[in-house]
């Protein structure tokens, strides 16, 4: 495989998993909503940073620890409750009318332009899921593109941050600007969509995580 075919199918491949509903696309919207476009590149950046930490540690040899039925168990039974708080969070700022205005949007945005890449580091490691793909499919590109070297391994890196961003830039951009025509109360009922949607998705992490814990 060329540098080019890496990365195209590293975008390809990307690009379906971040179209599925999950937390990072959950929080983009939600963040977008209030803070505007730049919340999905932000949360996006956090994303990455997560992403190249476990890709450097799949390049070190990292694969067999992902592969240990703990770990995933580990990130579960702590990840679940941070989705829950973070589903709580979103529930509470649903019912309050001005968080919802753009002003007060764009002036949370300009006083805390690092909470969306704290928050993309946090919803990316507190997803067990995140973990076991990275451990399966992840671990298989990583091994695959580290033929042709550092190079690459960049390439397929920049390919799969790179479908990261388009999609959650796409529903920024969406829920900005429809923030601009649609009805405070519709803008309301889908953060508590999202909201609600975290919560369930924390709570099934977490009892996922009990689950492995019991060995039932």
């Amino acid at each position: 495989m060329n540098l080019a075919v890496i990365f195209f199918t590293a975008w390809m491949v990307g690009f379906s998993g971040a179209m599925a509903p999950g937390p990072i696309s959950t929080l983009v919207v939600t963040q977008a909503s209030r803070r505007g476009f730049w919340a999905g590149p932000l949360l996006t950046l956090g994303h990455a940073i997560a992403e190249a930490a476990i890709v450097s540690a799949l390049a070190l040899g990292l694969r067999e620890l992902l592969a240990a039925s703990r770990l995933p168990m580990a990130i579960a039974l702590v990840g679940g409750p941070v989705l829950v708080w973070m589903g709580v969070g979103t529930l509470r700022d649903a019912l309050r009318q001005p968080a919802l205005m753009p002003q007060a949007a764009t002036g949370e945005a300009k006083q805390s332009r690092w909470g969306p890449v704290g928050a993309g580091i946090a919803a990316s490691i507190s997803n067990p899921y995140w973990l076991v793909w990275w451990g399966t499919v992840g671990a298989s590109y990583v091994v695959l593109s580290l033929q042709r070297g550092a190079p690459g391994l960049a390439a397929f890196y920049g390919g799969h941050i790179l479908s990261d961003l388009s999609w959650n830039s796409l529903l920024a951009f969406l829920m900005a600007s429809g923030r601009r025509w649609l009805p405070a109360n519709a803008v309301r009922a889908f953060l508590a969509v999202a909201g609600a949607f975290l919560v369930v998705l924390g709570a099934y992490f977490a009892a996922t995580g009990l689950r492995l814990l019991t060995g039932q």
